[in-house]
């Protein structure tokens, strides 16, 4: 009887231990990007000692995609945590990939805040297009269509008093190669985006014919986005990592890193120094970075205003309420952490 009671206890202790070693399992976290160093992601853990919650509460993994369609189809895979989306593309995996638990958790960046870069729309020096009614009959670029840029070149084209559908052809080209097209005279007009706008080559040859505040004001470009289940279910790791990812964003927008910050995103990027001394995280106007929250909070006011400007031009059936998909409960919690 008494060895009876022992092995009890001690079975009891075994499956006390696998419990606590289960709960005790970090949780993963898997965050996509698309663009290296522009996206925080790719680079945001790559100076050590900024996680300090890593390997304890949660794993760290960033993913790389070509492109945000491949991160809605992994989030509902259960492939993915938290996505790096446009706001047109939250929209749509909202909508048509019929996500309404998808939520809004933190701010990437931001388009059209006075005082930081704003995306460019250019065309050639010599080009006879000298404002958007000008773009009839002619050809754009765009990276794909309703992507964050392509709303906006529409968005032009429709102040314009022209038809996206009829007075214009969109041929789809990655950014890199943007800039051969629209030299080689493929295409009329390109959008320019960070970091391949600031192309001293690209500038001397070409002209900007608008600016993106210019014809939709503030933009909340880029979000993360995660799903509710998966919120409610590893809030205390989220928040972890949410303050780990707080940490490191000021570390790398700091002044006084700007060097080190430069030289270890040439080191991931495998580009030279100089393509981002000048830009990196730095308040510059055109010359500089986009807009990055210090506290990861998205202006929802520009949200809501991007996606009715969605639904205005067709891409979207009824409008979104961007309130009802956010939870900043998370980042709002972590930043309380981090002086």
């Amino acid at each position: 009887m008494r060895s009876m009671k022992i092995l009890t206890a001690l079975l009891a202790a075994t499956c006390a231990i696998a419990v606590t070693n289960a709960h005790a399992e970090p949780v993963k976290i898997r965050v996509a990007w698309v663009v290296p160093v522009a996206n925080w992601p790719s680079i945001m853990f790559e100076k050590p000692g900024l996680a300090t919650h890593m390997g304890k509460s949660y794993a760290f993994e960033a993913v790389r995609f070509q492109g945000t369609p491949p991160m809605i189809t992994a989030l509902a895979n259960g492939e993915l945590e938290i996505a790096d989306l446009a706001f047109s593309s939250f929209a749509l995996a909202v909508q048509n990939a019929g996500m309404n638990d998808l939520r809004v958790i933190a701010d990437e960046f931001q388009d059209g805040v006075d005082g930081y870069y704003t995306g460019e729309f250019f065309v050639l020096k010599e080009s006879p297009v000298k404002s958007v009614k000008d773009l009839k009959g002619k050809v754009l670029a765009t990276n794909a269509a309703g992507s964050a840029v392509d709303i906006v070149m529409r968005a032009a084209l429709k102040k314009g008093g022209l038809d996206d559908k009829k007075d214009v052809t969109f041929v789809e080209a990655a950014f890199p190669n943007m800039k051969a097209m629209l030299v080689e005279k493929k295409v009329d007009l390109i959008p320019g985006v960070v970091p391949f706008s600031l192309d001293p080559d690209l500038r001397s040859k070409t002209r900007v014919l608008f600016l993106q505040k210019q014809i939709v004001g503030r933009t909340q470009m880029i979000v993360w986005a995660a799903r509710e289940d998966f919120i409610k279910k590893n809030r205390a790791a989220l928040v972890d990592f949410m303050e780990d990812a707080l940490r490191a964003a000021r570390w790398w927008t700091d002044p006084k890193n700007h060097k080190e910050a430069v030289d270890i995103a040439a080191r991931v990027s495998k580009r030279p120094p100089e393509a981002f001394d000048k830009w990196l995280f730095v308040k510059g106007g055109q010359s500089g970075d986009y807009y990055r929250d210090r506290n990861f909070l998205p202006n929802l006011t520009a949200l809501q205003a991007n996606f009715k400007l969605q639904q205005e031009l067709g891409f979207l059936k009824t409008n979104i309420d961007a309130k009802k998909h956010a939870d900043l409960s998370v980042v709002q919690e972590a930043a309380k952490r981090v002086k």
